[in-house]
């Protein structure tokens, strides 16, 4: 019975006007999250919408160390700009330097059929229109069969499945949220590949407001402010 109720919550949450999605963090002009690694504060996450008239841009910027006895042992640094004109994708781009290897990833909208054109260091080519950004902020993207890859363009099938609601504390404030758990839909992905990441969303709002995934260590996003 709780599995039903799940699911009819999730196809409910799933039939919102795409469009919609954008425009929910109309009153949001910058959003910036905390990283840590096992519960050390090691980095940023930052976002800052523009706008003008029917676009919008958002720039994004990741910043985080890796370090042990004062060595730093990893370093990641991203910059990328995700681009929309009345609700709609236009196109993306990034440039990301992970602990030296240096990966982007280019994305535009084809006029013709409206697929997406990737060009990234792990992938190139053409992708179905339907799919998005992994970039996580947009919470369509509990909508979609796949996500891109923000810093490599490789594209990641994925598995949605929504968790419930519950109340979760940062630092002083409670969220009531949506949590939902995203996996990778290939089984033959090597582990380090898998996508395997729960993602909460204030319910009232679709803010999206903390992530959290194992991977060497255990990760979580928290968001810090919103303005």
């Amino acid at each position: 019975m709780k599995k039903y109720l799940l699911s009819i919550t999730l196809i409910f949450l799933l039939s919102l006007e795409i469009n919609a999605h954008v425009d929910h963090y109309s009153k949001y002009n910058y959003l910036e999250y905390e990283l840590y690694r096992n519960n050390k504060l090691i980095g940023y996450h930052k976002y800052n919408f523009i706008r003008n008239g029917e676009n919008l841009i958002i720039d994004n910027e990741v910043n985080f160390k890796i370090t042990k006895l004062g060595i730093d042992l990893y370093k990641y640094y991203a910059k990328g700009t995700e681009k929309y004109k009345g609700g709609v994708f236009t196109g993306f781009n990034s440039e990301t330097n992970q602990n030296k290897k240096e990966k982007y990833v280019k994305i535009s909208v084809d006029p013709v059929d409206k697929d997406l054109i990737i060009d990234g260091s792990s992938y190139k080519g053409k992708a179905d229109k339907d799919m998005i950004i992994g970039t996580w902020w947009n919470h369509e993207i509990v909508q979609k069969k796949a996500q891109i890859s923000a810093v490599s363009g490789r594209i990641i099938e994925q598995k949605v499945e929504f968790i419930g609601k519950e109340e979760i504390r940062i630092n002083d404030k409670v969220y009531k949220t949506l949590r939902f758990n995203f996996s990778s839909s290939d089984p033959s992905l090597t582990k380090d590949k898998k996508l395997n990441t729960d993602i909460w969303y204030e319910e009232d709002t679709f803010l999206w407001v903390k992530a959290a995934f194992d991977k060497t260590g255990y990760w979580e996003y928290r968001l810090k402010k919103a303005k």
